[in-house]
């Protein structure tokens, strides 16, 4: 075990000084060349006309504090309650509701604040995306809200009624009162109050199906069973009645609300709740998205970003930047333990009813890399579109070529098909001896390796290394564009080492637990993805152009990010932490069955 991890030590020590050589060559080979750099860095580049720039909400002096309370109200509502509702509605929380409710009261506060601010103001930014997006998302909540009220009326959101949805139908999800329930108690209670009746009973002949003329015999007519069959009969009928899932109205202030709400329940067929569920759901896993973009197209208004032919440098580098900060987050939630179900979670997966086909984290991560290579090759040129191709245009062009040629190579890789016919060569020879001239040592070298069971791809990680290299040292127009590039190409890097040394810890020592094995590595990872996303959306023309206008150098904006991170990795954690809490919370399990290690 020892020499393991001295061996472990000294090829991660390797694998940093490889890392490191590139740049320590470029250093050394012009001593002169970087004292000049640092004397290009020392002097002021030449201050554009302050009145040149156009006015912004920025800027712009009256009614402040109803912006800035508008910004303060936005935040929290989709930075801080919106999340809480996704993860308890994820969970099916019973608090789902009224965090959703808080959020919309805080929402359309902002929301009146924003429209007072803009009657208020001058239009800075006329035609703006902000104002479009910020009321469908706000739409798209709303229904999503209606949807869980009635659904948590008719019965359907409760965890349980949830994954028994697609298996059977609940009484057309009708809710039932108690005064209705507490009728047919009694009702069925004298009903089969007396097991049997003999002929001699002083209700003879009165019941429906009995025989009036008979000696003191039991009937076995049809409907009149014996003691024995009426017995059966009762506990066979009250199991029925324990299958019933009969749904009590939930969180409604009054009768009225709560006959409307039902009428409108019971209106609504088992195929249309299927479709509101899926939709309702899906909302669960997009709207935080949407929220992100809606957030950040508000600051592109109050800055008055990307006006004109500007779009194409803002689209193209806040587009990047957004994927590399929800790849950031991905990471950090597959280091958490989600889709820990999938073995993404650098985990074994666990045994399930059905086990599919499901893939790897590292086949959709090279997915996404060919899908955005293939589909970016056709836009680099739009910012120049009608002109001759530029270098800067074709240097675009090949990262994307390599992020087609890295993403299909790590699919393949993935790929287990793949794997099996590379490994023909070796069959063809073991084939060529029977099984029996093998010995026991020797039969065992006919096993596959137990790296086998893990997938170990770098690829994915080599294509954001060199990304990261290449923008890092991609040539800008000015020194402080220049120094953001290299900031976020720096980090991508780092995070790309980190995966890297991931890698080489997971091959030395695959994982042998369901559980997630959360290597350190993967923080490191997720921070500098989720940072180094945030500073290439900074390193747009315009946004460099507010930074030199405001006099705001590159290391104000990296120390900033670098606080921000930090902080939203913590809230991150807690969201899943919070989920974790609502499912247990929910779950009928006891609270000592949630310990594996009891179970082993």
């Amino acid at each position: 075990m020892r020499s393991t991890a001295q061996s472990a030590l000294k090829l991660l020590a390797l694998v940093a000084v490889a890392g490191a050589l590139p740049a320590v060559l470029a250093h050394g080979h012009d001593d002169e060349g970087a004292m000049n750099m640092d004397m290009d860095m020392s002097k002021e580049e030449p201050k554009p006309d302050p009145d040149s720039y156009p006015p912004t909400y920025f800027s712009h002096p009256e009614h402040v504090v109803e912006i800035y309370a508008h910004i303060a109200l936005m935040v929290i509502s989709w930075v801080i309650m919106l999340p809480i509702a996704v993860m308890f509605s994820i969970a099916r929380s019973r608090y789902t509701l009224a965090i959703q409710f808080l959020f919309l009261c805080t929402n359309a506060l902002g929301l009146l604040l924003g429209i007072t601010y803009n009657a208020n103001t001058p239009d800075l930014y006329p035609n703006n995306a902000h104002h479009k997006l910020g009321w469908l998302v706000t739409w798209v909540v709303s229904a999503q809200v209606v949807i869980s009220l009635v659904g948590r009326v008719a019965g359907v959101m409760s965890k349980s009624s949830a994954q028994k949805f697609s298996k059977e139908e609940e009484q057309a999800f009708i809710p039932v009162s108690t005064e209705a329930m507490a009728e047919h108690q009694r009702m069925n209670d004298s009903y089969f109050s007396h097991p049997y009746r003999s002929s001699n009973d002083s209700g003879q002949g009165t019941e429906p199906n009995t025989e009036s003329l008979r000696s003191n015999s039991v009937s076995t007519a049809v409907g009149q069973e014996s003691p024995v069959e009426t017995s059966d009969r009762r506990v066979h009928y009250e199991d029925d009645l324990e299958d019933v899932h009969f749904k009590p109205a939930e969180m409604l202030p009054t009768k009225s609300a709560n006959s409307f709400i039902a009428k409108v329940a019971g209106k609504i067929s088992t195929r249309a709740w299927k479709i509101l569920m899926f939709a309702y759901n899906f909302i669960d896993r997009t709207i935080l998205i949407l929220g992100y973009i809606a957030l950040c197209t508000g600051i592109i208004t109050f800055a008055r970003f990307f006006e004109g032919h500007g779009i194409f440098s803002g689209l193209a580098h806040w587009i990047k930047g957004g994927i590399f900060f929800w790849y950031g987050i991905l990471t950090l939630g597959r280091w958490s333990g989600s889709f820990g179900e999938l073995g993404w979670s650098w985990n074994v997966r666990p045994k399930q009813s059905s086990q599919k086909w499901r893939p790897t984290a590292e086949f959709v991560e090279g997915a996404l890399i060919f899908t955005y290579g293939s589909t970016n090759i056709f836009l680099e040129h739009l910012g120049n579109a009608g002109k001759e191709f530029s270098p800067q245009d074709l240097e675009h062009i090949s990262i994307t070529v390599l992020f087609i040629g890295g993403g299909l190579l790590a699919m393949l890789i993935e790929s287990t098909r793949i794997r099996e016919l590379l490994n023909t060569t070796v069959y063809e020879a073991a084939l060529t001896h029977p099984s029996h001239a093998y010995n026991d040592e020797e039969r065992e070298t006919l096993e596959p390796p137990k790296q086998y069971e893990f997938s170990v791809n770098p690829i994915p990680a080599l294509v954001i290394l060199l990304l990261g290299i290449m923008m890092s040292s991609h040539t800008q127009q000015t020194m402080v564009s220049s120094m953001v590039h290299k900031q976020w190409g720096n980090l991508l890097t780092g995070a790309s080492f980190a995966r890297g040394f991931t890698y080489v810890l997971v091959y030395l020592k695959p994982p042998r637990s369901i559980l997630p094995s959360r290597p350190p590595t993967e923080l490191l990872t997720a921070f500098g993805l989720i940072a180094g996303g945030t500073i290439f959306m900074a390193s747009a023309n315009d946004v460099v152009s507010g930074m030199i206008h405001y006099d705001l150098d590159a290391m104000f904006f990296y120390t900033v990010t670098m606080g921000f991170v930090g902080l939203l990795m913590a809230w991150v954690v807690v969201l899943l932490a919070l989920k974790g809490w609502a499912v247990r919370r929910e779950s009928s399990r006891p609270a000592k069955s949630w310990d594996l290690a009891s179970r082993a």
